[in-house]
């Protein structure tokens, strides 16, 4: 609760400032400011539940943890905002405060105990992302992404609205707790077929946040129109924030009793479509930036397979899995639009042939996208293999071998399209006109990128530091 006081009221004063001849001294603020509500986060650790607005909002170590890794997230990802700082024309002061917005509706995602905490968190998050999908006034694709992105994401509002109407009909309460006595010990069964029809529509619409198929069709388009740091951000924290939300849904709202025949079939067949879309669109793609949209689709697919498994509580094998694979991945993704950015901004494309020799003229930038896509891969000793490990393993004691089977060839997929960049940077030569992408290691994109790499590899060396948390 601490966390969204301080992100609100920091976001608003930063609006209604307006710095605009400030700007460089923005980002050193603003990376000040999150590490900050960061660490006023974690003071919550094993505090207990605490209740606030009458019980709406719960801030235990489920909300504490899925914040942090939102928190950080943000924090790491800011030093790559530094070209807005050095543009007259950005609007920084507004971008920041956006950032800020989306950051509370995040942790609300986390923390929700009623349902229309929930709707308003989501509201909070996608209307920021809206506004700052089209922030690129001078690129047509920007307006075209902001204007896909928000008219999908309102239709699929309507429906998780919908779906929360025909819940609260069937058992007459918002509250998570109170919901799910109601669908155990239904008072009117001829209202159960509203419930169930309302639980398969509240999991659609949240299905469309995190872009699982079949409702991942605006995520390429919207990835690679949004200016990169922004889709960085809509790939990472909404993703993350969007999942931890979706937990909480099945576990609280939806017990296992209802679990076989209403939503675990609808789960597992858009795990399933979500796995085989992302894995073999991304390996389509000619542009970096399309294979990483297609890819976050991928790791949805990933996620989606530890919901399958949930053991019935907000802790255990599954919700640990996803904890700490939301967190690797966010980490490695970060690092590899970071790099992507950069590398676009300089040579002013987004294609594979973009990278080629950037291990002899960029070493830094190199490494750190190496390590981030053999995260990405799921290879031994980053954190993405451990994410992939302890998903896996949540599934396979539930039972679930065939999915795990499905996701490993999948996995085997991916490695494919992960190592195109690699093989780029390293065994090709850059065309006359690449030069040297000016990245002084001084500046806070290179600290962040070395931090980046230091944490993937971290948490494939010691996952037990995050494994087992919750």
């Amino acid at each position: 609760m601490n966390s969204i006081i301080l992100l609100s009221a920091l976001g608003l004063g930063n609006l209604f400032l307006g710095f605009r001849r400030s700007n460089r001294l923005l980002l050193p603020v603003m990376m000040l400011i999150l590490g900050l509500v960061l660490t006023v986060n974690f003071l919550d650790w094993n505090q207990g539940p605490q209740s606030f607005f009458s019980g709406m909002l719960i801030v235990d170590n489920f909300s504490v943890a899925f914040t942090g890794i939102v928190l950080l997230t943000a924090l790491v990802l800011v030093p790559f905002s530094q070209r807005y700082v050095l543009d007259e024309e950005a609007n920084l002061a507004e971008y920041y405060s956006l950032l800020l917005f989306s950051l509370v509706g995040a942790i609300m995602l986390a923390s929700y105990n009623h349902l229309l905490m929930l709707f308003l968190g989501i509201e909070i998050l996608s209307v920021a992302m809206y506004v700052l999908a089209g922030s690129d006034k001078r690129n047509l694709r920007s307006n075209e992404a902001a204007l896909k992105y928000f008219l999908m994401g309102a239709f699929f509002t309507g429906v998780l609205l919908f779906g929360m109407a025909l819940v609260y009909g069937a058992t007459g309460t918002f509250e998570l707790s109170s919901i799910s006595f109601a669908v155990q010990n239904p008072v009117n069964e001829s209202l159960r077929p509203m419930l169930y029809i309302g639980m398969l529509l509240m999991l659609l619409g949240i299905g469309f946040k995190v872009g699982a198929a079949p409702f991942h069709f605006w995520t390429p388009d919207v990835y690679e129109g949004t200016p990169t740091f922004f889709t960085a951000f809509m790939s990472t924290v909404v993703k993350t924030a969007g999942f931890a939300a979706f937990l909480k849904l099945l576990v609280q709202v939806f017990p296992a009793a209802t679990a076989q025949g209403v939503w675990l079939p609808t789960l597992t067949a858009m795990c399933v479509l979500t796995l085989l879309v992302g894995n073999v669109g991304a390996v389509a793609q000619t542009s970096v930036k399309r294979m990483l949209a297609y890819s976050s689709i991928s790791h949805a697919g990933y996620l989606l397979v530890a919901l399958v498994a949930f053991n019935g509580a907000l802790e255990g094998a599954s919700a640990n899995g996803i904890l700490f694979y939301s967190l690797a991945y966010s980490l490695a993704t970060v690092s590899a639009f970071g790099v992507l950015k950069l590398v676009a901004d300089a040579r002013h494309r987004e294609d594979y042939a973009g990278f080629n020799g950037l291990a002899k003229t960029n070493p830094l930038l190199a490494f750190s996208l190496t390590v981030s896509m053999l995260s990405l891969a799921g290879i031994p000793l980053t954190g993405g293999f451990f994410g992939k490990f302890f998903v896996f393993m949540a599934a396979v004691e539930n039972g679930y071998i065939g999915l795990v089977i499905f996701a490993l060839l999948m996995s085997m997929v991916s490695i494919y399209y992960y190592l195109r960049p690699i093989i780029s940077m390293y065994m090709r030569d850059a065309d006359d006109a690449d030069s040297a992408i000016p990245v002084p290691v001084t500046t806070f994109q290179s600290g962040a990128l070395l931090v980046l790499a230091l944490l993937t590899v971290l948490l494939g060396v010691l996952p037990g530091l995050i494994a087992g948390v919750l």
